[in-house]
This record gives structure tokens, sequence and C-alpha cells, in this order.
């Protein structure tokens, strides 16, 4: 049985997947990465992302020098690949939402990686959830206030945990301070995957 957590409104499912789920749920992801390859985003000011990122929906989000948004083609030019079917059971199980996600967002942590405080603004309604799905190494989340600013606190995701960002918790700043690169066996050669699926429009 899963354990639920709440920190700041950030509703943790501690163990949501077992290891067979979280197997099976790569073995799609591997799939979807054929159909639409990582690639490494830039941010405004043309500074690469330490993460590699693809997607699949609907949509996928994408960062350039044009700014961040969603757009329905990978930056390749090709259509993004369905939401796995084992990805949407979970959204089915905890958003809370009758909606159905349009944006399962997909970032591969290699060692070093990190991703800065940020909040989930490019999304039409702030009462739909964000419901993130952590894979492979464990990965340090923090959580701040919807101001920029302020006290934080962190919380190590471990994989098959699985985090809700809704309510109080939609708009507040959050990231990846760091990840234990070798903590979990799940990926071959190693990193962390992070899934978040978005209702976009």
């Amino acid at each position: 049985m899963a354990e639920r957590i709440e920190i700041r409104g950030f509703v943790i499912h501690r163990g949501w997947l077992d290891r067979p789920a979280q197997e099976r749920m790569v073995a799609g992801l591997r799939d979807v990465v054929a159909a639409a390859p990582l690639f490494a985003p830039e941010t405004r000011r043309g500074r690469k992302m330490s993460v590699r990122m693809t997607a699949c929906g609907d949509f996928g989000w994408v960062s350039d020098r044009r700014g961040y948004r969603y757009e329905p083609r990978h930056p390749g030019g090709t259509p993004w690949p369905p939401i796995p079917a084992d990805i949407l059971d979970v959204w089915d199980a905890l958003s809370g939402t009758a909606r159905a996600p349009e944006c399962c967002l997909v970032n591969w942590y290699g060692e070093g990686a990190r991703m800065g405080l940020h909040q989930d603004r490019d999304e039409a309604d702030f009462m739909q959830p964000v419901v993130s799905i952590s894979l492979g190494d464990e990965g340090l989340f923090r959580m701040g206030n919807v101001e920029r600013g302020g006290s934080t606190e962190s919380f190590w995701l471990r994989s098959g945990d699985v985090v809700v960002m809704g309510g109080e918790a939609r708009l507040r700043h959050h990231g990846v301070d760091r990840i234990r690169f070798g903590s979990s066996t799940l990926l071959p050669q190693g990193g962390r995957i992070n899934l978040t699926l978005r209702v976009v429009r």
C-alpha cells in the first residue's frame, strides 16, 4: 500500500508503482523515445538545459529562443506519439479530474542534471492538476511558494513515487536540485526519468 505524504499541498504517493509496473512503464517509454527522440532544450537566452526531454500526447512542451510553449509536433517535425495506457492509468487513479491529459512530458536526468525552481504556467486551466511520476534514480524535489523566494522544503523522491500538484500546490515553485546517480537499478545506464502529465487547453 502506497504511503500518502502532503507537503505544502504537494501530495506524494510514496511507492505507488511497484518494480514490475515501473519496468513495464520504462519499456513503453522506449517506444515513445524511438518515435520522438530526446532533445536538449534551450532557455530563451540560448543556454542548454541539463535535462533532455521529449513528450507524448497531443502536445509536447518545448523551449528555445522563441520561448516556452506547447507544440503539436516534435522539434524534428513529427507528431508526438500517444501516451501509453499504463501512464494514463496513473492519471485516472490520482488526478481527481474527469479531463484527460493532453501532454506527458518526459524528462531524463543524467548525472549532474537538475531543474531549477519554476512554476508550470503554460497551461490554460490552473484548476487542472499536474501529475508527476518518478522512475530510476532518486531526485531531491524542492517545493517553494507561489511567489518566488522565501523558505522551501525538500523531499527525496524514489522510483515509483507519484506527486500530484493541484489546488494550493498547482502554482507553487518547485524543482529538482540533484539526483543520487546510481541509487536505482531500474535504468541500465542510471539516471532518472520524470513524467509530468498535464491538461494543456
